[in-house]
């Protein structure tokens, strides 16, 4: 290429302090494509992708302010890469037909939104930007950069600027090392070692980005990385010299040109580039030929022939442009309530007619299953929505159609599959639903799910979405039932009110799809989770929650009444240690007999400066102790009696005899499920009292209650991981691990090794993999710190693979501020670059055990999927009625158990393939616990 053409233009003084805004317009082309629902023209044409350019261009204008622009897409054929690389963009599929039949009235939109349109033979839009943005800093301007591709981040400076509208992401030059791990001045490099599969340039094989940004930050250079190639060890090493020859031309791909000749298409950048104003007449025309019709009004209403500025918006900073990051606009909201079957019929025929149509449900309870419907509600476009109100009731009570009929019409589209169907948390909606025995099915995202997936150390309600990701604030449930005891139910609020909310949670719900979805599917790793694990698991969880298990009540009554008899035997003991009677439950009073009257030592003091008396310093004195040993076992007992033998009875379902918990899936950073009301998941099972809690869950007459579980699964999952090969090998061969790891850090055989080795194997081997320090190492086995210290430096001589995944995994944890499962879950560490000390550690501690813990909380989503399906496929009637943490709970018929036992450890073992065997162990029996 030419590099001594220059555009021609005025002297600096007069560009200087100016902003170019460029949108890289063929990376947003496949986004917008894939981020939208299949929205199709009144002519039944698609138009998903011209909607999403549309918004997305018609917002970047309102919120950042630049007097010149440009639009760049890539031309049809050949580019001079292909000259110097044949096979460059080879294994690039051809654009989807849909797509392709837009790129015209895309083009056609651009122009009449204002936009100037770049798109020039032989030229990528990356090297018509990098020309343009380096021209426009020579002359003084600030340049701001629309891209999602990786590829421009070379192109920043101190005035070159990139956002991403899909992400909210905004890259300087500390952003591009934050995201990358090397400055700007280093992303050809770095690109060159780990290559580009899209546009099929091959790097060095098996080189990912932190291998890239270590030789980087080491060797400096590719120069210096190639000039140390000899160097570097291992098998990565070899592929580094493997690909040394190529390397010179993988640089040369991936550099962006920022000298071509674009004087035949751009005479200068004032007379080619300035903002221009939106054409209303040419967009009124392009609206209601493509069925925008909430745009058509709003041209519409301003006029056929005016015209407004294009940039309105204020003086907005490059890092504030996207305070609102989706492709949605605020378009004015226009709701409709439904009162008669004309205005039903019009919205069921729209339902019916578009790509995904977001839905909600309005009712009587938090509780699903025994909710009832007091209003649905529909959106089909951002802005457009409609209330359903189905059994609003009281004085002013507005018409309503009846609800048994409109169920009855709604319902083939509610259970049609090719009816796509959005919400937020849709699981509910759909235990709701089954209230009135519709089955919904469609549901194609769930915007709760969404967000989980994507942020999961974040809130995500709706409200708290809104306006995180789209800048809305939106209605909240207090404001239109009030408070507290005030508070009405949804079926007693005003018909405008309930409308307008209820519409407005339809609407939100649609443009959060549109803002987060994108996000989602643009990582690979984040969409197989969405898609293969959420979405699936959050089916089955519905199913699972909808059985129930049931419980022998009267059971629970007699444990009841043993634990009140033992709570009075506890209280009169203590009284006789503490010299008098004294309340077991107060702080205060346990304090003074503990540290004034007993002289027992201060563990550790509250903020306040008063001697502690919480559980941690309870277990300390306990080991010395009778009075705090005692005190333990009492609040031990009362939590269970509380907690679970009294309250279990009250939670049975008067209709279905049984126990319905909740499954959470949007709570713990791992993935792990949540259980809540009743929690069954933190039934304390290392006390006999405890583990009789389990006998009371029990099987039906003619059925066995199966629990599987996997065998020392995170234990498993480090080995895969850390790929330490004596941890491999003890897993391959079927060792007890916890001897294995004896003989291994006490230096004897396996079979010379003692029961307390083995026990302190086990504590290290649990212990490590939970981040735990020498220190807390020898707290758990009452040893020294210097004999703790050297158990673990024994171990980790033993198993190297396993300190060196560790050491990785903070660096890693550290430069990107989470960590990643086996299968692509992102696990946040907000903390892990700041907060306080301690706090510090413990997320450098979790860095190390969430890989485990999530990807166990992975394996068990897809255990839970695989035997659902199967049970679904083979018309079995056992039912999956629990899920505590790495543990199925099944309900099975006698007859149908031989099987059971056989497969169900099979599709368990079978739903990842790793570097160990996973064992899934099975027990049977007339209760929960004894099939334990």
């Amino acid at each position: 290429m030419p590099d001594d053409l220059r555009l021609e233009t005025r002297p600096k003084t007069e560009l200087e302090g100016k902003t170019l805004l460029l949108v890289d317009g063929s990376s947003y082309l496949y986004r917008a494509y894939h981020a939208m629902p299949d929205l199709r023209g009144p002519g039944g044409e698609p138009t998903g992708a011209l909607y999403g350019i549309i918004n997305m261009l018609r917002r970047m204008r309102k919120e950042v302010t630049a007097e010149y622009s440009a639009c760049v897409f890539d031309a049809k054929g050949k580019t001079f890469r292909d000259d110097w690389y044949p096979d460059y963009k080879a294994n690039r599929p051809s654009m989807p037909e849909p797509l392709a039949a837009q790129i015209e009235p895309i083009h056609t939109a651009v122009r009449a939104l204002g936009w100037p349109l770049l798109m020039i033979e032989r030229v990528e839009a990356d090297d018509v930007i990098g020309t343009l943005a380096r021209e426009a800093e020579k002359h003084g301007m600030k340049v701001i950069v629309s891209t999602g591709d990786k590829d421009l981040a070379q192109l920043v400076t101190d005035h070159i600027t990139l956002i991403n509208t899909m992400t909210n992401e905004t890259l300087d030059r500390e952003g591009v090392i934050g995201k990358f791990g090397v400055p700007p001045e280093r992303i050809v490099d770095y690109l060159s070692l780990i290559g580009d599969t899209v546009d099929n340039v091959p790097g060095v094989n098996k080189c990912g980005p932190k291998t890239a940004v270590k030789w980087l930050t080491e060797y400096g250079t590719l120069d210096g990385i190639v000039e140390h190639a000899d160097e570097i060890k291992g098998a990565v090493g070899g592929y580094l010299r493997d690909a040394l020859e190529f390397l010179p031309m993988a640089k040369k791909l991936v550099t962006v040109e920022t000298a071509c000749d674009l004087s035949q298409h751009i005479e200068s950048i004032e007379g080619a580039l300035a903002t221009r104003p939106e054409a209303r007449e040419e967009l009124r025309d392009i609206f209601a030929q493509h069925g925008f019709k909430t745009w058509l009004r709003e041209v519409s209403e301003a006029g056929a022939n005016d015209t407004v500025p294009a940039a309105t918006g204020g003086n907005v900073k490059p890092q504030d442009a996207e305070v609102q990051p989706n492709l949605t606009l605020d378009v004015p909201r226009h709701y409709e309530t439904i009162q008669t079957w004309d205005q039903f019929d019009a919205w069921l025929k729209k339902i019916e007619a578009v790509g995904i149509t977001a839905f909600d449900t309005e009712t009587t309870s938090l509780d699903p299953m025994v909710a009832k419907l007091v209003g649905v509600s529909f959106a089909t476009e951002p802005g457009h929505a409609a209330y359903l109100p189905l059994a609003h009731r009281g004085p002013d009570a507005p018409e309503q159609l009846p609800i048994d009929e409109v169920l009855a019409r709604l319902k083939p589209w509610l259970e049609s599959a090719q009816h796509k169907k959005v919400g937020q948390h849709m699981k509910y909606d759909e235990q709701v639903l089954a209230n009135y025995g519709i089955v919904l099915d469609g549901v194609e995202h769930d915007t709760m799910l969404e967000s989980y997936v994507l942020e999961s150390h974040r809130s995500h309600d709706m409200d708290s979405l809104a306006l995180r990701h789209l800048g809305i604030k939106t209605i909240k449930y207090e404001e239109v039932a009030g408070k507290g005891a005030q508070q009405i139910g949804f079926d007693q609020v005003p018909l405008d009110k309930a409308a307008e909310y209820s519409a407005e949670d339809a609407d939100i719900t649609l443009q959060l799809h549109l803002a987060l979805y994108p996000q989602v599917a643009a990582e690979k790793g984040l969409d197989y989770v969405y898609r293969e694990i959420e979405m699936p698991t959050s089916r089955v969880l519905r199913k699972m929650e909808r059985n129930g298990v049931l419980i022998d009540t009267q059971r629970l009554d007699r444990q009841s009444a043993e634990i009140a008899v033992r709570l009075v035997e506890l209280e009169q003991e203590a009284y006789v240690l503490a010299g008098g009677e004294f309340n077991l439950g107060s702080p205060k009073q346990i304090g003074q007999i503990f540290f004034e009257k007993l002289q027992l030592p201060v563990v550790k003091k509250t903020p306040s400066g008063a001697p502690s008396t919480d559980e941690e310093v309870l277990q300390k004195l306990a080991e010395d102790y009778p009075l705090p040993k005692l005190l333990l076992e009492h609040r031990g007992l009362s939590k269970l009696k509380s907690t679970y033998t009294d309250k279990l009875p009250r939670m049975v379902n008067a209709q279905t005899g049984r126990v319905h918990t909740n499954y959470a899936q949007a709570v713990a950073v791992t993935g792990r499920l949540a259980s809540n009301d009743p929690n069954l998941q933190n039934i304390p099972v290392r006390t006999g009292e405890g583990r009789r809690i389990r006998e009371a869950f029990i099987a039906p007459p003619g059925h066995k209650i199966v629990s599987a579980d996997y065998s020392q699964i995170e234990l498993r999952i480090m080995a895969h991981i850390s790929g330490d090969e004596s941890l491999l090998a003890a897993f391959a061969r079927g060792d007890d691990i916890h001897r294995a790891t004896a003989a291994e850090v006490f230096g004897v055989t396996p079979i010379e090794v003692s029961a307390d080795q083995r026990r302190i194997a086990k504590v290290i081997n649990f212990g490590l993999i939970y981040g735990m320090s020498a220190f807390g190492l020898a707290s758990n086995l009452g040893i020294t710190r210097d004999a703790a210290k050297l158990y673990i430096d024994r171990y980790f001589a033993r198993y190297p693979g396993v300190a060196r995944y560790m050491d990785e995994t903070r660096m890693d944890a550290k430069s990107r501020g989470y960590v990643e499962t086996v299968f692509g879950r992102r696990l946040w560490l907000p903390e892990i670059n700041g907060g306080n000390g301690p706090r510090r550690q413990a997320a450098e501690r979790a860095a190390i055990n969430a890989p485990m813990q999530g990807t166990a909380a992975d394996l068990i989503k897809l255990s839970m999927i695989a035997v659902e399906k199967w049970l679904d496929e083979t018309g079995m009637r056992t039912k999956m009625v629990m899920q505590v943490h790495d543990e199925l709970v099944l309900e099975v018929p006698d007859d149908e158990l031989g099987e059971v036992r056989k497969r169900l450890p099979e599709l368990m073992c079978s739903v990842a393939s790793l570097k160990v065997p996973l064992v899934a162990e099975v027990g049977v029996g007339a209760n929960w616990e004894e099939a334990h």
